[in-house]
């Protein structure tokens, strides 16, 4: 009974890095985060009729910028304002036409409320040096180092080629 037990609690206890989680690509391909082992990856939830959509293009400047030590995964998410109402198909054509995205696009997800995405309620509950809790807005971002580990957290307002984010890929 005790070794049910404690494997069952080894079950339901929270992973402690990234890699455990696998997610679908835009195109609703499987995606297994541990391909990513010894890169950082920076993690956004992004939005295609937002203020900060714009922000897309500084997204690709910094992912062609370190590309051979970050990947960036936009995450479409549809629950700030209805600002992401479309299709995976519609989101990858806009992002490719509008703003050249070349990064990896994950499939829409939601990332708060009753159904969150499991990636976002261990993001957002991860231990690091800014802060955890509910995301606010479209284009926050989340760093993890190249353990898997959140190492930093960043609201909307911070543009991707901040000196905050810059100097954590140098």
């Amino acid at each position: 009974m005790l070794t049910f037990l404690l494997s069952f609690m080894m079950l339901i206890s929270s992973p402690d890095n990234v890699y455990s989680f696998k997610v679908n690509d835009i195109n609703g391909k499987p995606m297994e985060l541990s391909q990513f082992k010894g890169k950082k990856i920076l993690v956004v939830n992004t939005a295609s009729k937002c203020g900060y959509t714009p922000q897309y293009e500084d997204l690709e400047k910094l992912y062609q910028a370190y590309k051979s030590k970050l990947v960036i995964i936009g995450f479409p998410a549809n629950n700030f304002g209805g600002q992401d109402p479309g299709t995976n198909s519609e989101i990858l054509e806009f992002c490719s036409s509008k703003f050249n995205v070349t990064f990896p696009m994950a499939s829409k997800v939601s990332v708060k409320g009753s159904n969150m995405d499991e990636l976002f309620k261990w993001l957002t509950t991860q231990d690091n040096p800014d802060f955890k809790g509910d995301i606010h807005w479209n284009f926050e971002k989340f760093l993890i180092d190249e353990n898997g580990k959140l190492v930093h957290r960043y609201r909307s307002g911070t543009k991707p080629l901040d000196e905050s984010i810059t100097k954590e890929l140098k």
